[in-house]
């Protein structure tokens, strides 16, 4: 029986040129024909599987250009504090925390994520002394869903050795508020807690990899990325990655970006030899990442003008002085790496855009090294002139929008926050912003995503910025190829030409035939790598292969 596989009766996008198809062939991994239906069966040998799209849609597979993927498994097993899951008080939030301390072992951690305090009816974020109540002999550490701030109990801080007289680190703060400790640690203050939270094995962690990789794979991902590698168990973090694909648990194909803050792993894995490296596909070496500043809906993302008095005030928090951040970026851009750097608010994002100018001057200039800024949220039309005209991509959240939008008119203002995330404008001044979630910040649901881009709605329901919303098309290209060229893949993924990699993902819905509020209920019903099914909801493929064998030869 032949290996090919045939896809008619349904329509294939085939990328943002060239539009749609009305059947695609597969063959050794890759798209053997695209086309008319005639034409693409006529180019099918005997014996080829056949499935009949019954007017479903097939895109090229979603690519998840910034999100983190180990953090993301291992949080499917942690308490989940997420507001669309019910969690919009305090007592809920206290209620999980507490029903988890209960069934955990004495002295173990508790750990959640995903809490927002703009949606708990409290306003705030919970507090030591409220999740004491709860576990008092346990440590609990809840981080909210920007991952830039949680709350610790006191078991916690006691286990991490924060005290009263703790000194606030570069970057980052401890809460305190009339004489004691809130249980708060903002940005890089974390790190106080987070390194005493016991490691996870690496058999743990090759299995939370292999989790997150099949859920994504059910929701139409063909490639993923890892934003962060090593911030939660250092060097291991690389070893259980390489283990996972030689075992082939490895799911999707994997941009990694290693943790270049002082206190990540970037020094280390270069002194043990670890070098840029794309040429395996299933599991690339790309990018360091550093952090320029915290989030908008935080109060941490650095700003030229000043949150609004009524939501605190203040203009951010960079985790670096020019200095440093800009001496970092140098070292990394000279070592050969493609600088992932997180860029929320317009005064971080000028901060970054300078070093990477600066790391670009001389004998190692920018053309061609693709260098990213991470969400790039809040810029002005300097810095994208400046971007575009040294290659310098945005890797925005859209979904952001969608979660976050009413908190950052809350924070910011309606008129900044209109123009935020500008998709939109990035298209028509010739950028490529591969859109993304940073999951588990934000929901890793694709079609979240696609909604947000094209309506520029709230989950409550506000538009914001009409004018930054795009084709459904457009969202797909966004969600796909430019998340390809970010990683220097454009040429095999992210359109479904003839010769192309067979990452494609079949949706349960023509998307671009749908009122955008249907894209919200659409699931992927088969998702293929190199031709491969790595998802198959329906078993269309089994089907397709017992058809194919009952089939008499030609």
């Amino acid at each position: 029986m032949s290996t090919s596989l045939l896809l008619t009766g349904g329509r294939v996008f085939r990328g943002l040129e060239n539009g749609f198809a009305e059947a695609l062939l597969i063959a050794d991994g890759r798209v053997a024909a695209v086309g008319s239906r005639d034409e693409v069966e006529g180019a099918a040998p005997a014996g080829t599987r056949r499935v009949n799209l019954e007017g479903r849609v097939v895109i090229p597979a979603f690519n998840e250009a910034h999100m983190h993927l180990l953090p993301y498994g291992l949080g499917l097993s942690q308490v989940n504090l997420r507001p669309e899951t019910g969690t919009r008080s305090l007592d809920e939030v206290l209620k999980r925390v507490g029903e988890a301390a209960k069934k955990a072992p004495k002295g173990a951690w508790v750990l959640g994520r995903g809490y927002d305090h703009g949606e708990l009816d409290i306003g705030r974020h919970p507090t030591a002394q409220e999740l004491d109540r709860v576990s008092p002999e346990n440590p609990v550490y809840i981080v909210r869903t920007c991952g830039h701030m949680g709350v610790a109990n006191s078991a916690a801080m006691r286990a991490a050795g924060v005290g009263h007289n703790t000194p606030d680190p570069e970057g980052g703060a401890i809460e305190r508020k009339n004489g004691g400790l809130t249980g708060l640690f903002l940005e890089r203050a974390k790190r106080l807690v987070v390194d005493a939270v016991p490691m996870p094995s690496e058999d743990a962690m090759v299995a939370a990899i292999e989790a997150a990789g099949r859920d994504l794979a059910a929701r139409g991902f063909a490639t993923a990325s890892d934003m962060n590698v090593g911030m939660t168990a250092g060097l291991n973090e690389i070893a259980a990655y390489r283990r996972a694909l030689s075992e082939g648990r490895l799911v999707q194909r994997m941009w990694q970006v290693l943790a270049g803050n002082p206190e990540g792993i970037a020094g280390a894995a270069w002194d043990e030899g670890l070098r840029p490296d794309h040429t395996d596909d299933m599991l690339a070496w790309g990018a360091v990442k550093v952090f320029g500043d915290g989030s908008a809906g935080g109060l941490t993302a650095a700003f030229f003008d000043p949150y609004l008095e009524s939501a605190g005030g203040g203009t951010g928090m960079f985790m670096f002085p020019d200095e440093t951040m800009h001496r970092l970026l140098a070292l990394y851009h000279r070592q050969g790496w493609q600088l992932d750097i997180h860029a929320i608010g317009d005064a971080a994002i000028e901060q970054v855009l300078v070093g990477m100018e600066k790391a670009g001057e001389g004998d190692a200039p920018l053309a061609g090294r693709r260098h990213r800024i991470e969400h790039c949220g809040f810029l002005n039309a300097d810095q994208r002139r400046r971007m575009k005209a040294n290659g310098i991509l945005p890797v925005p959240q859209p979904v952001f929008m969608y979660e976050f939008g009413d908190l950052y008119v809350k924070n910011l203002g309606l008129e900044r926050t209109e123009v935020a995330y500008p998709m939109k404008t990035w298209l028509d001044e010739g950028h490529h912003p591969a859109a993304s979630s940073d999951s588990p910040v934000s929901s890793v649901d694709p079609f979240i995503n696609l909604f947000t881009m094209v309506t520029r709605k709230t989950n409550k329901g506000t538009v914001l910025g009409a004018a930054e919303a795009l084709t459904v098309a457009e969202a797909v290209h966004c969600y796909t190829w430019c998340g390809a060229y970010t990683q220097f893949a454009e040429d095999r993924r992210g359109t479904l030409e003839a010769g192309m990699l067979a990452d494609l993902a079949v949706l349960s819905k023509d998307i671009f035939a749908i009122a955008p509020e249907e894209i919200l209920t659409t699931e992927a019903d088969l998702t293929l790598r190199g031709g491969e099914a790595i998802f198959d909801r329906h078993g269309a493929l089994r089907a397709a292969a017992a058809d194919a064998q009952r089939a008499p030869a030609a």
